[in-house]
């Protein structure tokens, strides 16, 4: 059911690739809600992927741009803003790749170049996307950009690896950045710290669907789902969140503040022969 929370307002939406995406349920949330948007990924992921479907669907310009390059986010931007009509009210940066989780490197023998393109693709992105709209003026007062964090930011998960730095910073560069473009120009930037959900780049973290199942036993409302998100993302889009900004909110059920569960502790695993090497020592990375 549609509330016109962003009847009349502009957006991009970030990372989109099939209907798994988080991106791809924000998209079709925000056009329900009355919005026009352009979509945004790689040119692989477009070529890859299913946005070209979400595109038609939706009738929202596809922009292809890798988000580490300035010149190309720079193109974005301007395109985006021509394309519909004026400056854009939101953003969704939903961003994050770790070469080093795809190659199995554990946190202690990481590959530093691949440690680089982590917080580059998951994290840098995100100042220069901020960047190229300040210095375009592209986003409009009042206007909010969303990126999607995790609660490994601030705790350590097994198998999360480096992307748990990226996310560190990435929450970090929302406060640092948030103060400068809320001073200047009203603009607010938040990131939704979501539950383990099963999307294509979250497939590739070690052990996800034990993880995905241990939340869920830990969180009092259950794990938020991708459609949720969406629905969390749009209240952070609309006018009624027109004063929350430099904020990480927790989107899962409750997780972020419980210690010990009834159900996790009753279905705790007593056994680590999954992770254990060929002489038998466990690997913890």
């Amino acid at each position: 059911m549609s509330h016109n929370l962003l009847k009349g307002k502009r957006g991009i939406i970030f990372g989109a690739l099939n209907d798994m995406s988080i991106a791809w349920k924000v998209a079709e949330r925000a056009v329900a809600e009355g919005a026009v948007i352009t979509l945004s990924n790689t040119p692989i992921a477009v070529r890859m992927g299913d946005l070209n479907a979400l595109g038609e669907k939706l009738n929202a310009e596809i922009i292809p741009a890798d988000a580490t390059n300035v010149e190309e986010l720079d193109e974005v931007f301007r395109k985006s803003v021509e394309i519909l009509g004026g400056k854009i009210d939101f953003v969704l940066h939903s961003i994050g790749m770790s070469p080093n989780v795809r190659k199995k490197r554990t946190y202690d023998d990481l590959d530093y170049s691949m440690l680089e393109k982590t917080l580059d693709i998951s994290a840098i992105s995100f100042h220069k996307m901020l960047q190229v709209a300040k210095k375009q003026d592209a986003i409009a007062e009042y206007g909010s950009v969303v990126a999607l964090s995790y609660v490994a930011a601030q705790r350590t998960f097994f198998g999360y690896n480096d992307m748990a730095d990226a996310k560190s910073l990435l929450e970090s560069i929302t406060r640092s950045f948030g103060y400068i473009y809320g001073r200047e120009k009203n603009v607010r930037i938040n990131t939704i710290s979501q539950s383990p959900t099963p999307t294509t780049a979250g497939s590739g973290v070690k052990g996800m669907e034990d993880l995905m199942d241990f939340s869920n036993k830990m969180s009092p409302l259950g794990n938020a789902t991708a459609d949720e998100c969406a629905d969390y993302c749009i209240t952070m889009f609309s006018d009624l969140t027109r004063k929350v900004t430099m904020q990480n909110l927790f989107h899962d059920g409750g997780f972020s503040s419980m210690g010990m569960s009834l159900r996790a502790m009753n279905q705790y695993s007593k056994g680590l022969e999954d992770y254990k090497d060929e002489n038998g020592n466990i690997i913890y990375g």
